[in-house]
């Protein structure tokens, strides 16, 4: 296929009107192909949209095939419905899985919402941690979290005991400053 042919189809993804009239020209023969392999109407009818937007996003990459566009489209809708098939396949199995399993009750859900409430803080202070700079918070984690020693610290940053130390005090210190600027709001607050 000469380069000319092959212009119309890499234009799909950022031509509006190219993607139309590649559309309307394979619209039918896609919904055929797919519903060949799908009974479900509502599933045939995704999967072609599926079909297209996959096109969008292809078409830059199309440099022709021994068939041309038709083919390089049947292989995306071969695709498409491969990866359905996958997709439910595994959606089965986490359903069979599931199957005959107790389902939450009333006392399931109060104890798993005072454990979520006991966490609160714990994923507080990882918000807070998450705003510490690389350096501060990876010391501050091994240090606290993992229990090193500051040197085991610094050596398992590749850095010096000096730099851990500093690094460790501005993270305990910017995180202090954290919690007493939190606890100034909520006072505020109520």
């Amino acid at each position: 296929m000469s380069a000319r042919a092959e212009a119309p189809v890499r234009s799909i993804g950022t031509d509006p009107a190219a993607f139309t009239e590649f559309y309307r020209a394979h619209v039918d023969e896609v919904t055929r192909f797919v519903a060949r392999r799908v009974a479900d109407p509502q599933l045939a009818a995704d999967l072609t949209a599926e079909v297209f937007l996959a096109v969008i996003d292809a078409a830059a990459q199309y440099r022709g095939s021994f068939g041309g566009p038709r083919t390089w489209l049947y292989g995306i809708a071969r695709n498409v419905i491969a990866a359905e098939f996958r997709r439910s396949v595994r959606e089965r199995r986490a359903e069979s899985l599931v199957a005959g399993r107790r389902l939450l009750d009333a006392d399931d859900v109060d104890r798993l919402a005072e454990k979520i409430d006991a966490l609160r803080q714990v994923r507080e202070l990882h918000e807070e941690l998450q705003a510490l700079p690389e350096g501060e918070r990876a010391v501050l984690e091994l240090v606290a979290v993992d229990g090193l020693t500051v040197a085991e610290a610094a050596a398992a940053l590749n850095i010096r005991q000096v730099a851990a130390r500093v690094r460790l005090h501005r993270a305990r210190r910017a995180l202090l400053s954290a919690s007493v600027q939190s606890a100034v709001e909520e006072e505020v607050m109520s």
